[in-house]
């Protein structure tokens, strides 16, 4: 039985890193009919670990990712949608968890230092952030999940849950599943850099194209998109490798798009050696990626606006998934404390 548990932390509205990186994937995974069961997660206590003094910040976008799921084909009568704060035995399988995982454990963990390191912690780390592996493990356990989608910079977390799971089985009982990794089809896909150039596309470094941006505000975060430093001049050679644009478009382009709306070139290898040559300026290939992305991102925008009008029914939505949720992860709790034989009162 193949059950999928994935989700995003609600601290902004969902950009195309996210889309191309996982959206876009569990849509496809949703619609297979290949998976048992799939639970999405809206991880508003995970988001506060980083944000507990901004909880307005959390609250409000709770809606926003809804919106983006629904918007981009995520369907509640086919996949359970819940939010995290609102299960709580998410947290009673946290805290079993702990006594499972070393401090040194958790500061080995390469996604968590990198995280620490990027926020500008230092010693400064509230405690719920420095354990979020932990929570993320109740969170794929809690479901019994034996497929999570993931970006490679999440294999490290998700080998922690592997970890967890597999001292509990071999502690206790072998009631948890082990969880494993699929990665976006598109390599590409896995780690979408900023439009300013920076590794990665993140809401906190403000170099998104956001999935509810208009067709102006695309069309303007495109046109400011860094490209080659060294192609000064439309005749110089330029380097489609580490240039934000071809990254872009290796991610979304195919080839029907040449036809419509790029009539010189067949595919992306024949536009890319003409630019690797000299001869094509940035502005005709940004002009292209901002024609791709009008097409890819229109429907998603009307989507969301249309589902928009009713945010009750979002909400309702939401409520319905938690309560079917908390059932799940209800039963698995009560596996695990029976495994343990802390469930005193049977």
């Amino acid at each position: 039985m193949d059950i999928i548990l994935t989700g995003d932390r609600p601290t902004g509205r969902l950009h195309l890193g996210h889309y191309v990186g996982s959206l876009k994937r569990r849509a496809e995974m949703q619609n297979s009919g290949k998976y048992n069961d799939i639970y999405i997660m809206i991880a508003d206590a995970q988001a506060l670990t980083d944000n507990a003094d901004n909880i307005n910040k959390v609250r409000n976008n709770i809606s926003e990712v809804a919106l983006d799921y629904l918007a981009c084909g995520l369907d509640p009568a086919k996949s359970t949608i819940f939010i995290q704060s609102q299960i709580p035995e998410l947290f009673e399988l946290s805290a079993y968890y702990m006594n499972l995982v070393t401090v040194s454990r958790l500061q080995r963990n390469p996604t968590v230092k990198n995280e620490i390191h990027m926020r500008g912690f230092k010693q400064s780390i509230p405690v719920g952030f420095f354990t979020y592996p932990i929570s993320q493990a109740a969170d794929i356990t809690a479901f019994k999940a034996n497929i999570v989608p993931v970006g490679e910079d999440q294999l490290p977390m998700l080998e922690q849950t592997r970890e967890i799971v597999r001292s509990f089985n071999t502690l206790y009982k072998e009631v948890l599943v082990e969880p494993q990794a699929v990665l976006p089809d598109n390599s590409v896909c896995s780690r979408l850099p900023g439009l300013d150039g920076a590794a990665k596309m993140s809401k906190s470094l403000g170099n998104c194209i956001y999935l509810a941006d208009s067709s102006n505000d695309i069309k303007k975060k495109v046109q400011s998109m860094f490209t080659d430093q060294t192609h000064l001049h439309v005749e110089d050679p330029g380097h489609t490798e580490n240039n934000p644009v071809f990254i872009y478009l290796d991610a979304f382009c195919k080839d029907e798009h040449f036809a419509a709306f790029l009539p010189t070139y067949q595919n992306l290898d024949e536009m890319k050696a003409h630019y690797q040559r000299g001869g094509l300026g940035d502005g005709t290939v940004k002009k292209f990626l901002n024609e791709i992305l009008q097409a890819e991102l229109k429907p998603i925008r009307e989507r969301r606006e249309l589902f928009a009008q009713d945010i009750g029914a979002v909400f309702k939505m939401l409520h319905d998934g938690s309560q079917k949720a908390e059932a799940v992860a209800a039963q698995t709790l009560h596996d695990v404390k029976s495994a343990m034989g802390i469930d005193y009162f049977k």
